[in-house]
């Protein structure tokens, strides 16, 4: 038994509804051998899916970009994530993970012939941060030293796990990496930094996982009326930041109000930040309504 996990909770693997407690892979699965595979998280409010449409795209252009067969159309991993709402019976706040590997063949580096993808589906509860909104969140500069693929949502974390636990190790929530001088992301969060009223944001490339959040973050700035702009920000700018935000799908939009045991502005959460977290809300809310 481990902590925190239904083992009688249903999932999806490879075709079959079954208890979590008795769903099995093969210790030869590449998943598990190379960490071969994707994923993505689709976060689910009362039962309803939320820009369902931006995570499964994401699903599907990293497959692409690794070579894995996408086993179904948009519709039917549409209907399958659906399935699984109404299957764990949580008509609450929840997350559905979605993993495909490669699938399960002889241990060998290069890609195998004939191999059908392996296929697992999740769905746990989370709650919605609240506190975090008022007293923001602190966070400390690392290194980047991910590869240079980090727009693939891959199973591979290694540089993400290693990259959170000297956020914990520093007695932070969250770390804030530079390549090189210019701000990518967080250990598994998108950051975003406020400079003279306009919202900026690291550019979309390989040397980021373009969240979902980032499209919404720029729908939620020009119906607000914040300047956004997409570009190289340096390690100089973060440092002097009016606000410093994050963003990810079951953390949504949280202000980092400390960096590096310094406050950010004047310490609290910002306007900007205020704003957007309003936007953030009512698009939440117009979701479940519809």
């Amino acid at each position: 038994m481990i902590a925190g996990i239904d083992p009688d909770s249903i999932v999806y693997l490879n075709g079959d509804f079954v208890r979590l407690g008795e769903a099995k892979i093969s210790v030869l699965d590449r998943g598990f051998i190379f960490g071969d595979g994707i994923y993505d998280v689709v976060p689910a409010y009362h039962g309803k899916p939320f820009r369902i449409d931006g995570h499964l795209g994401r699903l599907e252009r990293s497959l692409a970009k690794v070579g894995i067969h996408n086993p179904f159309s948009r519709r039917e991993w549409e209907k399958l994530v659906l399935d699984m709402l109404a299957r764990s019976g949580r008509g609450a706040d929840c997350m559905v993970y979605i993993q495909v590997t490669r699938g399960v063949a002889k241990r060998d580096h290069a890609f195998p012939d004939h191999v059908s993808p392996s296929i697992f589906i999740m769905v746990s509860p989370f709650k919605r941060v609240q506190q975090e909104r008022e007293t923001g969140l602190k966070a400390v500069a690392i290194d980047d030293e991910r590869w240079l693929r980090c727009d693939i949502k891959s199973t591979s974390l290694l540089g993400n796990v290693l990259a959170k636990q000297q956020a914990v190790q520093a007695g932070v929530d969250e770390v804030i990496q530079f390549r090189d001088g210019f701000l990518t992301e967080g250990a598994s969060c998108n950051i975003w930094i406020v400079r003279d009223g306009t919202l900026l944001a690291p550019m979309r490339n390989n040397l980021i996982l373009e969240g979902v959040r980032y499209s919404l973050m720029e729908e939620l700035a020009a119906q607000a009326g914040i300047a956004f702009q997409a570009r190289q920000i340096s390690r100089a700018e973060v440092d002097t930041a009016d606000e410093i935000l994050m963003t990810s799908a079951t953390k949504e939009v949280l202000p980092i109000v400390v960096f590096n045991g310094q406050p950010v502005g004047d310490g609290l959460p910002g306007p900007v930040f205020a704003k957007l977290r309003e936007g953030y809300d009512k698009a939440i809310k117009a979701a479940e309504q519809a």
